[in-house]
């Protein structure tokens, strides 16, 4: 079956750095696009960026861009999200998700803290 572990977060203090890595498994995860949410302690879940399945194209939430970079390896069924200048603002858990056709899958989390 589909599944998706999210690995990396952390705490870190504002004006920092972090990579997450989410690893993929039970579908061909070079046909599919990949996204990033997170979801905030009191707020929705949001979308931060978004990849094709041949990493030829990514989308970013305003927020993000200019700080945040998704990117992919089809090779090891991974996707990642390097995140530079945190701030507090960015604290939440980050999700790894697909879409195959109705079907929505999402990882269990990883919890990112900026904070000094």
């Amino acid at each position: 079956q589909v599944q998706l572990v999210e690995s990396g977060g952390d705490l870190v203090q504002p004006g920092g750095s972090l990579r997450l890595s989410c690893a993929a498994s039970g579908f061909t995860f070079s046909s599919y696009s990949m996204s990033w949410y997170r979801q905030a302690p009191g707020k929705e879940r949001e979308l931060v960026a978004t990849i094709t399945s041949t990493g030829g194209s990514t989308n970013y939430a305003d927020s993000m861009k200019g700080r945040f970079t998704i990117s992919r390896d089809n090779a090891k069924n991974r996707v990642y999200l390097q995140m530079n200048s945190l701030k507090p603002e960015d604290t939440a858990v980050y999700y790894c998700h697909t879409r195959r056709g109705s079907i929505y899958y999402w990882g269990k989390g990883t919890l990112v803290t900026v904070s000094s």
